[in-house]
């Protein structure tokens, strides 16, 4: 059994325990029926996921040119704080940066393993945590748009972690720690003309994930073109792939690779 296409993060659905999907464009596979079962990846070239360029991908699932010209790639996505679609001030494009960054947005405190603070589009809720394998999470901000949601975060981040210990999440190693408490404790961090955005909702959201077997000491697992890897799949959790003998494979960061998908070959 074989599936083959365009690599794009694996979309995911909140259950008990999460769902997860990697979705071509003539076919998909619910991952989580093939756990404890031997899946082989191998990387046949590249499609640039702007111009569909055939050259290696440079970074986010780009290649070399559209990272750097795309709208789908601007600084204001890693750095919301950047954000000027709200000023009318495009940065690559205008159009398409006020349909993102021009709606509601959410700071939240996830724990990834320790409690760290981020931002994402309110319509990301609760993707954005099962992306990051976070076991549970709190929203504690609702701006109207990105770039408060971006000035929040600045400020929210100079006393809390804006960072996930990837090793740590992948290994399931956690911080004892309480979210409520540590939510309104981040309220002092926060500047006094936003504090009329702060969330009083008390659920803290758990994330269950598929996983068998958790690796202790997690070894990066990276495809290029002409190469392929094999392993008993043991689980899945944020955007990795995690396999035997500690190996584990960051599905995401593979955007724009073209796999072929072998299972029990």
């Amino acid at each position: 059994m074989y599936f083959n296409g365009i690599a794009k993060k694996m979309t995911s659905e909140l259950l008990p325990e999460v769902n997860y999907f990697i979705e071509f464009d003539k076919n998909f596979i619910h991952l989580n029926q093939f756990l404890e079962q031997k899946m082989t990846i191998e990387c046949l070239g590249y499609s640039c996921l702007s111009c569909s360029s055939s050259d290696e991908i440079f970074r986010q699932g780009f290649c070399k040119s559209c990272f750097f010209e795309s709208p789908l790639a601007g600084d204001w996505i890693m750095k919301p704080e950047l954000s000027k679609a709200h000023l009318n001030v495009a940065d690559r494009d205008l159009d398409y940066e006020k349909r993102i960054q021009l709606q509601p947005h959410i700071v939240y405190l996830s724990n990834t393993g320790s409690v760290k603070v981020g931002i994402t589009r309110k319509s990301q809720i609760p993707i954005r945590w099962i992306d990051q394998g976070a076991h549970e999470a709190i929203e504690i901000i609702e701006t109207p748009n990105r770039y408060l949601a971006g000035k929040a975060e600045v400020a929210i981040k100079k006393y809390l972690s804006d960072k996930t210990n990837w090793r740590k999440m992948l290994a399931n190693k956690r911080d004892n720690v309480n979210l409520l408490s540590i939510k309104e404790q981040s309220k002092t961090y926060v500047p006094s003309d936003m504090l009329h955005y702060f969330n009083k909702k008390s659920k803290v959201t758990k994330i269950n994930f598929p996983v068998k077997k958790y690796p202790e000491k997690p070894k990066t697992v990276k495809l290029k073109k002409g190469t392929k890897f094999s392993g008993i799949l043991q689980g899945i959790k944020g955007q990795y792939l995690l396999f035997e003998n500690d190996h584990v494979l960051n599905y995401r960061s593979h955007e724009g690779h073209i796999f072929k998908i072998n299972f029990n070959d």
